[in-house]
């Protein structure tokens, strides 16, 4: 498969009222194909009339569309649906030039983000309430629910379709107006599938696309007609969004940072923990919210998993993701790789031994790619600083501990809680993994707790700021509100005919 690019709009416009229009920006950011540092396009840093311009408008938009039927909202996603799987290898392909991940893990994405709009269809039964008749003589009882209004949608690189569409169907199927920004940095997957969804008809101003960085998201924060937040990235930025988000009076669900772990026991099915904790620590080039980062292996598994970790690394293959056999492609910019590369390098000034170093990688026909090969460091002290910083790359860190006591006590001491995962045949360790771990997605036996759309994608702690998550029935909850309906009707003689 080639790599190379056909992008043929050399400044990217915004999406508002169903037409495409030039941003007032007059700021722009160069988007770069992280394996060949080539120029695919421009991202407008929009302006706060730009947002102005996509809020009214989608104001506007929401008294038709929340009228109606939800049964009619949902034949726009199931047109939707099959339009995304018409074009996934387009879209597959559109992702890995501007992200870098593989072809494959491209289209693993859009079956992720495709299985939301599938769960969002089941809407009408999803949103509805209850009732109870007669909670005092003659009086009945209803809880409803009904849409927001206008809510908006901040998503990160890293998954350029499958994070936007935890939210986006959800939101416009119970009956809100949409406002997506995507990442400044990966732009064109979002562009291309909002090209999609104006091809099932979707009533203009119904869902609309804002393009650019801080001051669009502070501009979303802080609109009045914007009822809801739901954003990912990083934990300074979430906790930015959240608390100013907060301040405007708006309801938010902020995905943050994560620091993974995995605890490996000595009775652990090697072979399948090597594979599975490989795939997780350095799939998408260790560049996703639920990657194995730290591994904490007890008694005996400290030398069986590392020998065998460090192999299993040392064996992929790194590469531009559109090329065949590869296993990993690069990180996202070449800041990113210079980050990694620095903290790899204090991990070892620690006095962790690089088993496995991806440092200074060179990729033959791609010498101006952000490529890193996987990394493994042994014996990283539990005390490092290391230990509970996010690297977002391909490394893993190996953590020794004496006794699963030990191991749960490390864990304990992270400020992440996004995902932790355990390896055993026990199904006593299991159970009080399961029980005490702190952290919102727990894998047993599984490298990547990724939860299906029908269950919320939780996080603990600094990983997560809000109460309601995304995906399922807790995005139903976050996009409407319950009101309560208390009703008594006096008697009356009843007319005879």
């Amino acid at each position: 498969m080639s790599s190379g690019t056909s992008v043929q709009e050399p400044k990217l416009r915004n999406y508002v009222n169903g037409v495409w229009r030039a941003s007032t920006a007059t700021e722009f950011v160069e988007v770069v194909n992280p394996a060949t540092a080539e120029v695919l396009t421009s991202t407008p840093l929009s302006t706060r009339a730009d947002v102005e311009a996509a809020v009214q408008t989608a104001a506007e938009a929401f008294p038709a569309w929340r009228r109606t039927p939800p049964g009619e909202r949902i034949q726009y996603l199931f047109k939707l649906k099959n339009l995304l799987e018409e074009h996934i290898d387009e879209l597959a392909r559109l992702i890995t030039l501007e992200n870098g991940k593989t072809f494959g893990e491209a289209k693993a994405e859009l079956r992720r983000g495709i299985e939301n709009v599938e769960v969002a269809c089941g809407i009408p039964m999803m949103m509805q309430g209850y009732n109870l008749e007669d909670v005092t003589p003659g009086v009945d009882e209803t809880m409803i629910r009904q849409p927001l209004g206008v809510v908006a949608a901040i998503t990160p690189f890293n998954f350029p379709a499958m994070i936007p569409f935890w939210f986006l169907p959800y939101a416009i199927a119970c009956g809100n107006t949409l406002v997506v920004k995507p990442s400044e940095r990966v732009p064109l997957t979002m562009r291309r599938a909002i090209e999609l969804i104006e091809q099932t008809g979707i009533p203009k101003g119904v869902v609309n696309l804002v393009n650019g960085g801080r001051e669009v998201v502070d501009a979303l924060c802080d609109h009045p007609k914007v009822r809801a937040i739901s954003f990912v990235g990083s934990t300074p930025v979430a906790k930015h969004v959240y608390a100013r988000a907060a301040a405007s009076g708006k309801r938010m669900q902020c995905q943050g940072g994560a620091k993974n772990h995995v605890i490996v026991l000595p009775d652990a099915d090697m072979e399948l923990a090597t594979q599975i904790i490989s795939d997780s620590a350095f799939g998408c080039a260790g560049q996703r919210c639920l990657a194995v980062s730290v591994a904490v292996t007890i008694g005996e598994a400290q030398k069986t998993f590392r020998d065998a970790i460090a192999q299993a690394a040392s064996a992929i293959r790194v590469g531009s993701g559109l090329d065949s056999g590869v296993q990993m492609g690069p990180v996202i910019t070449r800041e990113s790789k210079q980050r990694i590369e620095s903290l790899i390098g204090a991990g070892v000034g620690e006095g962790a031994k690089p088993v496995v170093d991806g440092r200074n990688t060179k990729i033959p026909n791609h010498e101006h790619g952000n490529f890193l090969k996987p990394t493994v460091l042994d014996g990283l002290p539990s005390s490092s600083q290391l230990a509970h910083t996010e690297i977002f790359g391909p490394v893993l860190s190996l953590v020794h501990a004496n006794s699963m006591d030990e191991a749960m006590e490390f864990l304990s001491r992270s400020p992440y809680g996004n995902q932790a995962s355990l390896f055993t045949t026990s199904g006593s360790a299991a159970r009080r993994f399961r029980y005490e771990a702190p952290a919102g997605n727990i894998g047993i036996n599984i490298g990547v707790a990724a939860p299906m759309a029908y269950f919320p994608f939780s996080g603990w702690k600094e990983s997560f700021f809000g109460i309601l998550h995304g995906q399922g029935r807790d995005a139903v909850e976050f996009y409407t509100e319950s009101k309560v309906v208390i009703e008594r009707w006096s008697r009356q003689e009843t007319r005879k005919f």
